[in-house]
């Protein structure tokens, strides 16, 4: 666990970065603050915040540079003690121009704001679309254009939009602040214009420089298309606070909460329970002693569909259920008096019937939902099959992906096939989701991978008459564990933003507390409903 946080702590400090010592230092020349400092800056000291979307992009685009943190940074924290999603363009990474993942990840707070209600701050300093890859970007329904949509669905829902044009602004960018409630400009440093200066020229032959097309003195005297101006970074940003001060508060939704009490252990305890191997059994309770508030744990079904544990608890005062995988091997009880031995991390017909109901459950009491994914999948074999797993595990999916409570979801070990799905994978709409440094994510493990299309490969070739010999299946194997190890990282989950960053553990407990007072923030939720569930 040591050097799996060392490394996680080298790439945060690179991340912080952005394009580039070199790049850093031409940014600060004109007179702006990098986009970690506005976020600083603006973020209430001594408040917990918490970043979304990190290591976006991690890895792509090599061909093209490189696109660090998607070029975009996106916090949850407080602004004037209001909870706010800000989005900040960093413009040592290409002059903040939009890859495909920063479509994507704006496009994911942009959701945290709409899904919570929460305000959204825009911290504009965006070249716009990267032309090389504008085919990857324009046109379709998840690309650029989704974000405008976003703004106008937003200000229907009565979620304050406030954008501070910090630098350029351009072309279909510049609807962006434009659609929020409020837009501020900085001089000498902010502009707004559907083309710039060369474009223009080539277009219809005027002559005319940036800041007299679109700068803070033509948009704030001339045009009206800003509401005011700044002289510096900070000044305009002093703006923001001030403004998100005078807010008035929805209705909340009044999850349960009370004094918050400390974990029974330490939170480094997370960095030692778990073991080195992956595959060898510990004990989910045990280390959700080191996340929820002491002594509030109620397990639900204690003794039966015992490779999920399911619990109403608390964490930081919040009412939670807790629906986690059990990698402990346990004895099950079966009918007739007869007992097997279940293997931890696997879900069988009983968990997940006992899952299913416990959601139902949270979901009648208005309880927020966290799932703890180590899962390898359902459980697979005749066996199983005649039993009714599939029935079981669509039961469970049911029951999840119906929720109108909360949900948010931590990656702790495997998560692999269905059981992500049934565990609240990304396509199931968690409020925030992230791996901790252990996670693995694919299909199935390399190993299970390899053989399978071995198998599948021994076969088509043996119709051929041919057969492979010893060292041709172990390179086989090889071939396909590399591949599946390297896309099982959780890094290349979180380039792709099928999960929300890669934290420490530690921040587990602080992360469900933010999210959590975020979604208090929505006012209505719709009633509760399911779909047909065989029994």
């Amino acid at each position: 666990m040591q050097e799996l946080l060392e490394l996680l702590k080298r790439k945060n400090e690179k991340l912080q970065l952005g394009g580039g010592i070199d790049k850093i230092q031409k940014h600060k020349e004109k007179g702006k603050l990098t986009a970690w400092e506005r976020i600083f800056y603006l973020l209430d000291h001594e408040r917990p915040y918490t970043e979304i979307g990190k290591f976006a992009g991690d890895g792509l685009y090599e061909e093209h540079g490189g696109c660090p943190n998607g070029g975009v940074v996106v916090v949850l924290g407080y602004v004037s003690g209001r909870l706010c999603v800000v989005v900040a363009n960093d413009a040592t990474v290409k002059a903040g121009a939009w890859f495909p993942i920063s479509a994507k990840k704006n496009l994911r707070a942009q959701e945290v704001a709409m899904e919570n209600h929460l305000p959204i701050i825009y911290l504009v300093d965006s070249a716009g679309v990267y032309l090389p890859m504008q085919d990857e970007i324009f046109p379709d329904k998840e690309h650029f254009g989704r974000v405008f949509r976003n703004n106008a669905k937003i200000s229907a829902m009565g979620i304050p939009q406030i954008a501070a044009i910090m630098g350029p602004c351009v072309a279909g960018g510049a609807y962006l602040p434009i659609m929020s409630d409020y837009a501020l400009i900085v001089e000498g440093t902010g502009s707004v214009f559907l083309a710039g200066s060369y474009l223009v020229r080539s277009s219809i032959g005027e002559v005319i420089d940036n800041e007299t097309l679109g700068g803070a003195s033509t948009h704030c005297e001339i045009s009206g298309v800003t509401d005011n101006r700044y002289p510096d970074d900070e000044s305009c940003l002093d703006a923001v606070k001030s403004i998100v001060d005078k807010f008035g508060s929805n209705a909340a939704s009044n999850f349960s909460r009370v004094a918050a009490r400390e974990p029974e252990y330490d939170s480094q305890f997370l960095h030692t329970y778990l073991p080195v191997d992956r595959l060898k059994p510990y004990d989910m309770r045990e280390l959700l002693k080191g996340i929820v508030d002491r002594g509030t744990l109620e397990e639900y079904k204690k003794e039966y569909g015992k490779t999920i544990l399911c619990g109403l608890a608390r964490i930081d005062g919040w009412a939670v259920g807790i629906v986690a995988n059990q990698r402990e091997i346990v004895k099950a009880k079966k009918p007739g008096n007869s007992s097997e031995m279940q293997m931890g991390g696997v879900i069988y017909s009983d968990a997940a019937d006992k899952a299913a109901r416990f959601i139902m459950n949270c979901n009648q009491q208005k309880i927020p939902l966290i799932f703890f994914q180590d899962v390898t999948g359902f459980m697979v074999g005749s066996r199983s099959e005649h039993g009714g797993i599939i029935k079981d595990g669509a039961k469970m999916v049911n029951a999840m992906a119906n929720s109108v409570v909360p949900k948010f979801t931590f990656i702790v070990g495997n998560s692999y096939g269905a059981g992500n799905y049934a565990m609240c994978g990304k396509a199931y709409d968690p409020r925030l989701i992230y791996a901790w440094p252990t996670a693995n994510m694919a299909v199935m493990s390399g190993a299970s991978a390899g053989k399978t299309l071995l198998q599948i490969e021994e076969a088509a070739l043996k119709a051929k008459n041919i057969e492979l010999d010893k060292q041709q299946k172990e390179e086989w194997m090889s071939k396909i564990e590399r591949q599946y190890n390297e896309q099982l990282s959780p890094y290349y989950a979180a380039a792709r933003l099928w999960v929300d960053g890669v934290i420490d553990p530690c921040e587990t407990r602080k992360i469900i507390s933010l999210g959590i007072e975020a979604a208090n923030h929505q006012p209505v939720f719709e009633a509760y409903r399911l779909g047909v569930i065989q029994v």
